[in-house]
C-alpha cells in the first residue's frame, strides 16, 4: 500500500482515522462547562486576559468571545451575516483536467459538497472570524471501500492550544499536556482579519475593548432610567432610635421607590422631595451606537447596510462594495482552507497521491450581460474573430447539448408574396431557376473573376490576422463586457492595417482598370483573364 503524507509531509495513519480524537469527556481538560469571564469584566481583567491569550493560555479570551456574540446583540448580528454571506454561496468543483481521471476525482468532491448539513458546517468553520481559528474534526466513514466524511465535527477551540514556540501551529489538549493533531482529520482555519499571531486575528480581540465600554454605558442607562423622574426620599429618625429602627426606616423607604408602599412607626418621618431632572438619555445611546458603529465598521466594513441612516444612492454602492470586497476575500481564504484540509485528504484516501487536485470556487455566479455580449458578438464575429462556443455558452450558463437533444434554430424567412399571388424563391434558388430558364448562364466579367480571386486568397486570413488579433486576444482575456468596453481603445491600438490597405488598394486599382478600359487583369497563375 503506497504511503500517504500531508501537506507539512506526516505520514497519514489510517488507523488513528477511524477514531475521534477530540471528542469532549466529562474528565479531564476537555469539558463541555464553561467559564464566565465577562461578569464583573474590567479594564484590569481584559488586560490580563488578553495578556494570557498571548502568553498561551487563550482559555478565558475564548471563553469571552464566546460570551460577547451571546451578550452584545449588535456584535452577534454583523458577525453573524460575515458568518451566513459566505456559507450559503454556491460551491462549484472543476477538475485539473479534461481527462477522466480527474473528472471521477472531481465527482468525489462533489457528492459530499452536495450535502445538506455543510452550510451549518461551514459556519462553525467560519467561527475563526471571531475568534482567530476553529478547528473541525473531520468523521470519516470508510463503508463500501470508500473514505468518505460521514460529518464535520465542531470542536471547543478552548481545548486546542498554540504552540509556545512558533505561536502558530494547533495542539490538541490532553492532561499530559498538549499533542499533535492527527494528520487528515481536521479543518483548521486561521482566519486572516489582521496579520500576525493566528491567536491575535480574530474579532473578539478588536471588540473586546468596545464591549466593555458600552456595557458600562448601557448599565448606567438603565441606572439612569430606574430613577429617572422618582422622587428623592429621604427618611428621619428620632435621637432614641435603635439599630433595628434604622433597618425598618430604609427598608420603607427603599420599598416605595418599588412597590410605592411601606409601613413606619408613628415616631419616624418620611419626606418627597421633587428632584429637577436636567440629565438626559442621549449621551447614554450616542455613546453605545457610537461603538456599534466601530464595530460594524470593524467586522463588515461599513456602516449603511446595518444602520438606518441618511446617505446618497452612490455612498450606498460603494458601502455594497466594500462589503462584496470583504466577502471575495472570505470565500478565498475558505477556499485555500478545504482544497488543503478537505479535497486532498479525500482524493489521496480514495484515489491515491495525485500530481494535480480539483479546484474549488466559492461565490457568486457571474453576471452576464447577455445583450451586450449578444451584440457583441453579432459586431465581431463576422469580421474574422474567431469565439469558442463553449466559452460562450460557458458565460450564458448553458450546458453543451447531446447528440438526441432537441435543439433551437434561427426561423426560416418567409417568402415575400408578388403582385401575381406567387411567392419569391430564395436568391440562390431563384438564380438557379433563371439559369435553368435562360440556358447556359452569361461568362464571367473581369470584375467577377477578380472579386473571386481575392476570395479565394488564402494570404486574406495572414493580412486579417493583425486587425483581429489583437481584438480576439482581448475578448480571450476578458471576464466581462465592461473590462472589453474599458480595454477597446488599447486593443483598437495594436491594430495592423497596413497589409490589408495594401491588397485592397491594389484590388480597387485593377477593378478600376477593368470597368474603365475593359483590360485584361493578370491572375498569379500569368493567364489573361477576359
Amino acid at each position: 500500500m503506497v504511503q500517504l503524507y500531508d501537506h507539512l509531509n506526516r505520514p497519514i495513519d489510517m488507523a488513528k482515522l477511524r477514531g475521534e480524537q477530540a471528542a469532549p469527556a466529562l474528565t479531564g481538560v476537555r469539558n463541555i462547562l464553561s467559564g464566565h469571564p465577562a461578569q464583573g469584566l474590567t479594564p484590569a481583567r481584559l488586560a490580563r486576559l488578553l495578556r494570557e491569550a498571548e502568553d498561551g493560555d487563550a482559555t478565558r479570551y475564548l471563553e469571552l468571545a464566546e460570551e460577547m456574540e451571546e451578550k452584545d446583540l449588535h456584535y452577534l448580528a454583523v458577525l453573524g451575516t460575515r458568518k451566513r454571506a459566505v456559507s450559503q454561496l454556491d460551491i462549484t468543483v472543476e477538475p485539473a483536467s479534461d481527462s477522466a481521471e480527474d473528472e471521477t476525482n472531481a465527482e468525489l468532491i462533489r457528492d459530499f459538497l452536495g450535502r445538506e448539513e455543510l452550510e451549518d458546517e461551514l459556519v462553525d468553520i467560519l467561527d475563526a472570524i471571531g475568534k482567530g481559528f476553529s478547528a473541525t474534526e473531520i468523521i470519516w466513514e470508510t463503508s463500501e471501500r470508500q473514505w468518505m466524511p460521514q460529518r464535520l465535527e465542531f470542536r471547543d477551540p478552548r481545548w486546542f492550544v498554540f504552540d509556545r514556540a512558533d505561536g502558530r501551529t494547533l495542539k490538541l489538549r490532553e492532561l499530559g499536556g498538549p499533542v499533535d493533531l492527527t494528520p487528515f482529520k481536521y479543518i483548521i482555519h486561521c482566519h486572516k482579519a489582521k496579520s500576525g499571531l493566528p491567536i491575535r486575528g480574530g474579532f473578539a480581540r478588536a471588540v473586546a475593548w468596545g464591549y466593555l465600554f458600552k456595557n458600562y454605558t448601557v448599565k448606567d442607562w438603565m441606572t439612569f432610567i430606574e430613577i429617572y423622574g422618582q422622587p428623592l426620599r429621604v427618611g428621619k429618625y428620632h435621637a432614641g432610635a435603635t439599630e433595628a429602627d434604622k433597618e425598618t426606616l430604609l427598608k420603607a423607604v427603599a420599598n416605595i421607590g418599588t412597590d410605592a408602599a411601606a409601613i413606619i412607626p408613628q415616631s419616624m418621618v418620611i419626606e418627597f422631595i421633587k428632584a429637577e431632572q436636567r440629565g438626559s438619555s442621549d449621551l447614554y445611546k450616542h455613546f453605545a451606537e457610537y461603538i456599534d458603529k466601530q464595530v460594524s465598521k470593524a467586522v463588515v466594513g461599513q456602516t449603511l447596510t446595518t444602520e438606518v441612516s441618511e446617505g446618497s444612492r452612490a455612498a450606498a454602492q460603494v458601502h455594497d462594495e466594500v462589503r462584496a470586497d470583504i466577502e471575495r476575500a472570505d470565500c478565498r481564504q475558505l477556499e485555500a482552507i478545504l482544497l488543503r484540509d478537505l479535497v486532498r485528504p479525500v482524493v489521496d484516501l480514495n484515489r491515491g497521491p495525485q500530481k494535480a487536485y480539483p479546484s474549488i470556487h466559492i461565490g457568486r455566479p457571474e453576471q452576464v450581460d447577455v445583450e451586450g455580449l449578444t451584440k457583441a458578438l453579432e459586431r465581431v464575429v463576422p469580421l474574422g474573430l474567431r469565439v469558442r462556443q463553449s466559452e460562450v455558452r460557458r458565460k450564458l450558463d448553458l450546458e453543451e447539448p447531446e447528440d438526441d437533444d432537441e435543439l433551437l434554430s434561427p426561423p426560416s424567412p418567409e417568402p415575400a408574396p408578388q403582385e401575381d399571388g406567387s411567392e419569391d424563391q430564395p436568391q440562390d434558388t431563384a438564380q438557379a431557376t433563371a439559369r435553368q430558364q435562360d440556358g447556359p448562364a452569361t461568362p464571367p466579367d473581369s470584375i467577377d473573376n477578380l472579386a473571386d480571386q481575392i476570395l479565394e486568397d488564402e494570404g486574406w486570413r495572414e493580412m486579417m490576422e493583425p486587425v483581429v488579433g489583437p481584438l480576439q486576444g482581448l475578448i480571450n482575456d476578458a471576464e466581462s463586457l465592461e473590462e472589453i468596453r474599458d480595454r477597446l481603445a488599447e486593443a483598437l491600438e495594436d491594430m495592423d492595417t497596413a497589409a490589408l490597405a495594401d491588397r485592397l488598394a491594389e484590388g480597387m486599382f485593377a477593378a478600376r482598370l477593368a470597368g474603365d478600359g475593359g483590360a485584361q487583369i493578370r491572375d498569379d497563375s500569368g493567364e489573361d483573364q477576359a
